[in-house]
């Protein structure tokens, strides 16, 4: 990472992941870590969307599920767009992938963790009970969810602009490196913006959720009439904030560090910060798994689902190779049919047995035809 920053900016950053490093150990430690981390996270995202899709056509949904489904969503994204991108960078150690992913990657990356957190400052508003599918009035009002999710995201794409509009191509010998540089001319603006941008969409979001989860649950705990499932949820939701807050601070920090023009942090401190961005992804879905009594007994259903379909048999009739002739079919059929028949025989009733018994039930012997008269004689005697 030999590169000095010019005179003519007054921050330099690469994009994308720290490009120039020497030595083959990260080279191959660091792609390693972040495929492993990718694939993990983007498995256990994709069971809870699964498992929320599968409560809401059950007419199970609630608010809160949807508010947590689009931050699954969104740490999928993160894991299947934004950490490739990294991995490739660390394995090449220059840019490979072009002028329009370089001025994108960090702008869309910094779109999704700012959503991420405002989603969940958001689901402090959510209402934490179950609600019908077919339900209607004020108490359920789908509106106002999807109204907050749109202005999530317009708001999360719009405040990392100027990281889009910084980024670019740099020649570095026979290489191109993806690097961030602002010119001096517009270090005073920036820095002043680079102080609430942060502050805005991370401090400010976190130290909120965080505080009113932690009231709710010292309340739903110590005043509650039945705390327990209001209580379980509040505290899913507080270890979501808790966990985002203390794995994408260093992130954060490295991130304002650089533009307001402080030295450049350690190399290592950069690396650590962006991989623990990745596990907070991968860390969300495990937190659920673990903790949330509706996506716990969703993913025990989805496994038996899975496990009787694929060892689901027909007992009563079992199809041979039928790469001869067919005649071995035809007579496993009839034998079938033969077994069949039998087993019905057995349970039928003959007519004419049933009424000679019935009928021998329900006659009278007279006297003239009794073939015992002398047992009658001796009754009279």
């Amino acid at each position: 990472m030999d590169i000095n920053r010019p005179a003519n900016v007054s921050f330099f950053d690469f994009v994308g992941g720290v490009q120039l490093l020497q030595g083959e150990d990260s080279r191959t430690a660091i792609p390693v870590i972040l495929i492993g981390i990718c694939v993990s996270g983007a498995v256990g995202n994709l069971l809870v969307l699964l498992i929320f899709i599968r409560d809401f056509r059950n007419g199970k949904g609630s608010e809160v599920k949807a508010l947590l489904a689009s931050l699954a969503s969104t740490d999928l994204v993160i894991l299947l767009l934004c950490a490739p991108v990294r991995a490739v960078t660390y394995y090449k150690q220059t840019w490979t992938l072009g002028s329009f992913v370089c001025s994108t990657t960090d702008w869309f990356q910094h779109s999704c963790m700012v959503a991420k957190t405002l989603i969940l400052a958001v689901t402090t508003r959510a209402k934490h009970t179950l609600v019908s599918s077919t339900a209607t009035g004020p108490f359920y009002s789908p509106t106002w969810i999807h109204g907050a999710l749109a202005f999530i995201w317009i708001v999360s794409m719009m405040f990392p602009i100027p990281q889009l509009h910084f980024a670019s191509l740099l020649p570095h010998g026979r290489d191109t490196i993806c690097v961030s540089e602002m010119p001096v001319c517009a270090s005073d603006f920036m820095k002043l913006f680079y102080k609430i941008y942060p502050t805005a969409t991370f401090v400010l979001p976190v130290i909120f959720s965080v505080a009113y989860y932690t009231k709710m649950l010292h309340t739903a705990v110590n005043h509650a009439p039945s705390p327990q499932h209001q209580s379980k949820v509040t505290l899913v939701l507080l270890c979501l904030s808790g966990a985002l807050g203390l794995m994408l601070l260093p992130e954060w920090g490295t991130f304002t560090w650089i533009r307001l023009g402080y030295n450049k942090p350690p190399v290592g401190l950069i690396i650590f910060a962006q991989v623990l961005l990745y596990a907070c992804s991968s860390l969300s879905p495990v937190i659920l798994m673990t903790m949330y009594d509706d996506v716990r007994q969703g993913l025990i259903t989805i496994w038996f689902i899975a496990t009787c379909r694929g060892s689901k048999q027909v007992p009563s009739i079992k199809y041979p190779n039928t790469e001869g002739n067919g005649a071995e079919v035809g007579a496993n059929a009839n034998a079938i049919a033969n077994a069949n028949a039998v087993s019905q025989e057995k349970d039928k009733t003959f007519p004419d047995v049933e009424h000679f018994w019935t009928g021998r039930r329900n006659t009278q012997v007279e006297e003239e035809q009794d073939p015992v008269p002398w047992e009658r004689e001796e009754k009279m005697l």
